[in-house]
């Protein structure tokens, strides 16, 4: 999934979308009125969803959205199972590649549309949210995937932690997938120093475990849940 850096900042070479910002794919709009005769969306408003055209009230908690990014062999996939167990009952956690053969399949041989993917994965946070919980999703992502997309308005706030380790490292870690998994290590370096330079929450893998790994997110996660209110009873 191709980076892009957030508004105002550095473009990196492997960040361009030219159709980030006006898709023609069907946008995931996710609650629509049941009471009208004509399909109308709704609006997200105080904790509900609203209609704009009969005023019919929709319970739609906006829940928090938790992304652990970074770029190839920084850790993610790793901590995933981990992490999954200590924020058990907490918060749920995915990482986004469970969806990406489904998108395959979806896409009907033409090349996957990355901003309808990412709408759809913040569609599926908040539907979680209406559980009362908070999803953290490992993924490649910056904030300037989410902005913008049609499901943003449906999520509460989005906070980012980048799991990071050293250039040689990093190449060295590539070098060492199966001839099957994607090989770009120039590029993956590259990115990992965007991030370096504009994610301010990291935390560095080249030493330590994936349960280390795991207690540091949810350490952070915990200071940001400690701000949250609380969930629908």
């Amino acid at each position: 999934m191709p980076p892009a850096p957030a508004a105002g900042e550095q473009e990196h070479p492997q960040t361009r979308d030219p159709g980030h910002s006006a898709p023609s794919w069907h946008s995931v709009l996710v609650h629509y009125c049941q009471s009208c005769d004509t399909p109308v969306v709704m609006e997200p408003r105080d904790g509900h969803a609203v209609c704009p055209e009969c005023g019919r009230l929709d319970d739609a908690v906006l829940g928090p959205l938790f992304i652990v990014t970074g770029a190839s062999c920084s850790g993610k996939t790793a901590v995933l199972a981990p992490l999954a167990r200590r924020l058990r009952g907490r918060c749920i956690t995915f990482d986004a590649d469970v969806l990406l053969d489904s998108a395959v399949a979806l896409s009907g041989g033409q090349p996957i549309i990355w901003p309808a993917f990412l709408d759809a994965w913040l569609a599926v946070a908040h539907g979680v949210a209406q559980s009362g919980m908070p999803t953290v999703l490992l993924g490649p992502f910056i904030p300037d995937h989410l902005r913008g997309l049609p499901a943003r308005r449906w999520t509460g706030d989005i906070h980012f932690f980048a799991l990071d380790c050293p250039d040689d490292l990093r190449r060295a870690r590539i070098n060492a997938r199966p001839p099957w998994r994607s090989h770009d290590i120039e590029e993956q370096v590259e990115f990992g120093r965007w991030l370096r330079r504009n994610i301010p929450d990291r935390f560095d893998t080249s030493n330590g475990t994936p349960e280390g790994t795991a207690t540091a997110i949810v350490s952070w996660l915990a200071r940001h849940l400690a701000e949250q209110p609380p969930g629908p009873g």
